[in-house]
């Protein structure tokens, strides 16, 4: 450990030339990794992601995902108790972006998400094999402890400091990246003494060739449509942010909607802050896969910056964490897609999405292994949430935040032209076959709305969910016929048939029948699907949503419930594969007459299941959004046709897949690339910028 006292006027990290590390040849340039980062003191829901005063309880749990309840119970019953001793942090506390208090005789620890250090990424990922950190704090007898853990979540004492007087400090140690093959982190805490501790800035630095010592620059390219305010105080808060500023070589903004961002009484700020880097495109709703392949095209065409970040309209987004991706991505051992994790929008510091990959068998996404949802970092910190620790590998990021090389983009293509949907999944598994990784890289995030909240697998997108999901088994799928994704497929239409979803089923024989025409299909009808889709599932009462609940039927049956009892309490599997057997064969009787008129009962978004919609003939069904409710009517006319058309298309699917798969594969590189899109674009362009392609 060194130790330099700041008013020596000792150099700062990212200045002079020292020693090559070890398996590096020539001189070497001292390079700013990460940087300690606090949130604006009025963002109190968030601070238990960048400084965390509650005690590490990670030795009352073994592995959370095998917790009894007694053990969980234990579990919260020690963090309620810490979190009743230890001292909230105040907001005043937090002076800047980079400095904050610490209290006299309290502790504070920076072993959270935004300010510990992923140790574990950096060494699987990157030529770094070692780091520096310096933290520099101010005040009498405050004591910086330095900490990491280990893959299994347990935590070490490294070394710690102190003080000598009232003056500003800085405490440095170079730290090897060696341990850390399977997970771990380092973190330092710092203990104030007698007087309350200013900690003024902490500073990790690594010896990297000269080649790699200057940043990359990003493309920012966000696809907007409707969300005018969101999206200009997105575009605000990233050009307020003058660390970040360097960085920008151009921010995109592909405007798809009705109501401008440039109409949004917020865009004038933003564009004053951003000026001439902010280029807002205007277009027609070719949906996601077409905004953000237009950014990328703009990116790849212009050719001036190193790197395309994709970004949602409808997030709030950590600025140092596209510095974070960005510097990760410019030290990765070969060109990496760097993706932020997702936090909620509506419970700012509980973890959506950490890592995710594609289930080859089901070809389903899903979290990787070992990978909790919903997680909520104020309730257990970083250092107490074994889980954390694990280094997790993905196959892909979503595209709420994603950065990917422009030599990746130059060299497998742009995105695909399926709207929305699979877009990001496609485009992670496509760069990983051509030995191109994914890191879902710690200390970069967005807050966004939960999927959970959103309703995307019975209206109008589940035409997207299911034929891009199989376009994109068709191209990456190791398995014949795609594993069981087309048994799947079946199971999942007839529980839709019996559930009463009928505008569900037919979208999504739509949604085969497109894909069974080939792939030149996707860039032909990428403007006009949508509001075809609409308009088919409208033919069914199931589509119709209604605000108002008094505007549905009300509830009325000849017989009361059996017991007086509805169905909403506990199903055992024995009673589930019963109504399993049962519900196909009732489909084909004739509805109780009063069910025709009458909803037979009003059901909750979460309790909506098959399994309980199957007994009804009719119900009122809230939609998960809590928005709107839907009047579900059973027809076994319908649902003879609808059947039959499943069993049909399914066999034919099943049959046609090798032809299908060749031909898709085939058409891939066509499909993707800047000419098949400059043409897409061509009703929304002047023609191609100075230097593209003709």
């Amino acid at each position: 450990m060194t130790i330099t006292d700041t008013t020596a006027g000792s150099t700062g990290p990212g200045t002079g030339t020292s020693p090559a590390p070890a398996g590096t040849v020539g001189p070497t340039v001292r390079r700013l990794i990460q940087q300690q980062v606090l949130p604006d003191g009025s963002d109190s829901d968030v601070v238990s992601l960048y400084v965390d005063t509650e005690p590490a309880a990670v030795e009352v749990d073994g592995d959370e995902g095998g917790m009894s309840r007694r053990m969980r119970d234990a579990v919260s019953a020690a963090m309620g108790s810490a979190s009743a001793s230890a001292p909230a942090l105040h907001p005043d506390q937090i002076r800047s972006r980079r400095s904050v208090v610490v209290s006299s005789g309290a502790k504070l620890s920076f072993g959270t998400y935004f300010n510990a250090f992923p140790a574990s990424y950096w060494r699987r990922w990157t030529i770094v094999e070692t780091v520096s950190l310096a933290v520099t704090v101010r005040g009498p007898g405050a004591t910086v402890v330095l900490m990491k853990s280990m893959a299994n979540g347990r935590s070490q004492r490294v070394d710690a400091a102190s003080t000598s007087g009232a003056e500003s400090e800085t405490f440095s140690w170079d730290l090897t990246l060696k341990p850390f093959v399977d997970g771990g982190w380092y973190w330092y805490d710092v203990v104030a003494g007698d007087a309350d501790v200013l900690v003024e800035d902490a500073r990790w630095t690594a010896d990297v060739p000269e080649e790699r010592a200057e940043h990359g620059t990003v493309d920012l390219a966000i696809t907007t449509m409707n969300r005018p305010d969101f999206c200009a105080k997105l575009l605000g808060q990233i050009g307020d942010d003058a660390d970040l500023r360097p960085y920008l070589d151009e921010v995109l903004v592909m405007e798809q909607g009705k109501d401008l961002v440039t109409d949004s009484p917020e865009f004038p700020a933003a564009q004053e802050a951003l000026g001439s880097v902010l280029r807002v495109i205007e277009q027609g709703n070719l949906g996601g896969s077409g905004g953000y392949a237009r950014g990328q095209l703009e990116s790849v065409r212009k050719g001036t910056a190193t790197y395309l970040m994709c970004m949602d309209d409808d997030v709030i987004c950590e600025p140092e964490g596209i510095i974070r991706a960005i510097t990760f991505a410019d030290l990765a051992r070969r060109p990496t897609l760097v993706g932020g994790h997702m936090f909620s929008l509506y419970a700012r510091s509980r973890l959506h999405s950490w890592g995710e990959v594609v289930q080859p068998w089901r070809f389903w996404w899903q979290s990787a292994a070992g990978v909790h949802s919903d997680w909520d970092f104020s309730a257990r910190n970083l250092r107490s949430s074994r889980w954390l620790h694990k280094r997790v590998d993905v196959d892909f990021n979503g595209w709420f935040m994603c950065l990917i090389p422009r030599v990746v983009l130059e060299e497998i293509g742009l995105s695909l032209p399926v709207f929305i949907k699979w877009d990001d999944s496609e485009y992670g598994l496509r760069a990983k076959e051509a030995g191109y990784p994914t890191v879902s890289f710690p200390g970069a995030a967005v807050w966004h709305i939960p999927w959970t909240d959103k309703n995307d697998a019975l209206d109008w997108q589940s035409y997207f969910h299911q034929r891009n999901r199989f376009v994109a088994a068709l191209l990456h799928s190791p398995y014949p016929s795609g594993g069981r994704m087309v048994q799947e497929s079946l199971n999942h239409q007839v529980k839709h048939l019996v559930s009463m979803q009928y505008s569900t089923v037919e979208i999504r024989h739509q949604a085969l029948l497109d894909l069974l025409e080939g792939p030149e299909f996707l860039h032909r009808t990428l403007a006009t699907r949508l509001p075809e889709i609409r308009a088919m599932a409208k033919k069914h009462t199931d589509a119709r949503l209604v605000t108002d609940r008094d505007d549905l039927p009300t509830v009325k049956r000849k017989k009361p419930p059996r017991k007086g009892r509805d169905d909403v309490g506990h199903l055992g599997p024995r009673q589930i594969t019963m109504r399993a057997l049962r519900s196909p064969i009732r489909q084909f009787s004739k509805p109780r007459e009063l069910s025709r008129r009458y909803a037979e009962a009003e059901i909750m978004a979460m309790d909506a299941q098959w399994f309980r919609l199957t007994r009804y003939d009719s119900a009122v069904v809230s939609m998960p959004d809590g928005t709107s409710a839907a009047f579900y009517q059973r027809d076994p006319e319908v649902f003879r046709d609808l059947f039959t058309k499943t069993v049909e298309i399914h066999l034919r699917l099943r049959r046609e897949w090798p032809r299908l798969a060749t031909q898709y594969r085939a058409a891939l590189t066509e499909i993707t690339s800047p000419e098949a899109w400059e043409r897409t674009f061509e009703p929304w362009t002047d023609g191609p910028r100075d230097g593209a392609d003709d």
